[in-house]
């Protein structure tokens, strides 16, 4: 990410902070709308995503095309949002994206956990390479996929949950359906104020030993956590904990792996 992203996301997210009472599931699916029209055109994506031009004609730009399409608070994000300078167009796009991910996260229900049920239907795709392979495949019409999500998830999950896999698979920009779903969940956990650990191990862990597992991380990494169980019998016993890019791995699978690469020395 380069450093003009990292100020552009800045400035967005303190666009999106403002408090006005009106960031509802709607202002979400806004900036996810728009984010798919100009993600779908190259004049559009390159003249918004044109780090020399005046903010002040990209906001003018943005306005007249999606002033009658998204919500008077979508709109602002968004002009707040093209305003900035970005790294490159990609980085625009996951912006407005990243935007709209928080914006639902906001939008939902006290004791709603759009990550955990981002993370229970990533499990279910990964466990089904039929429909990992609808999801993903380049081949299928967005429209298909959209639908299919729309079957799979209606009544059973959030709205809001509904509405980010809808555009995960309308615009995944290059991203496996996992990473996409990864991604989402630790942008919505991030907007509550929390982060996600994943814990893998042998076995299903004991409602205590989770617990004190729980707090034990929490307390190293200084903040509240999330946490999601993934079973996976290789590891043998031990368990292997990822919070973005920090793996702890205690699993007994790799300490055999390190104990054969130091008799093979």
């Amino acid at each position: 990410m380069g450093s003009a992203t990292r100020e552009a996301l800045a400035t967005s997210r303190a666009a999106l902070s403002v408090p006005d009472g009106t960031t509802d599931l709607a202002t979400g699916e806004s900036l996810f709308g728009a984010g798919r029209v100009i993600g779908s055109s190259s004049q559009l994506v390159s003249a918004l995503g044109d780090a020399s031009a005046e903010p002040s004609a990209k906001v003018t730009l943005v306005r007249a095309v999606f002033g009658r399409d998204v919500t008077p608070r979508a709109l602002d994000l968004l002009a707040a949002a093209v305003a900035e300078r970005w790294s490159s167009h990609d980085d625009l796009l996951a912006g407005i994206e990243e935007l709209g991910l928080r914006a639902s996260a906001l939008s939902a229900a006290a004791g709603t956990s759009i990550e955990g049920e981002l993370f229970a239907f990533g499990k279910t795709v990964s466990s089904d390479a039929g429909l990992e392979l609808a999801l993903a495949s380049k081949l299928g019409k967005v429209d298909a996929k959209a639908a299919l999500v729309e079957k799979l998830l209606a009544g059973k999950v959030s709205g809001q949950t509904l509405a980010i896999v809808r555009h995960l698979v309308q615009q995944p920009r290059g991203r496996r359906i996992g990473e996409l779903l990864r991604h989402a969940a630790a942008i919505v956990a991030d907007q509550s104020g929390t982060s996600i650990a994943t814990v893998t191990s042998a076995s299903v862990l004991a409602p205590a030993q989770l617990d004190r597992l729980q707090k034990n991380l929490q307390e190293r990494h200084g903040r509240a956590l999330t946490i999601n169980q993934v079973v996976d019998p290789a590891l043998v016993g031990g368990v292997r904990v990822q919070i973005g890019d920090l793996v702890i791995d205690g699993s007994i699978a790799t300490r055999l792996a390190d104990l054969r690469l130091q008799l093979a020395r």
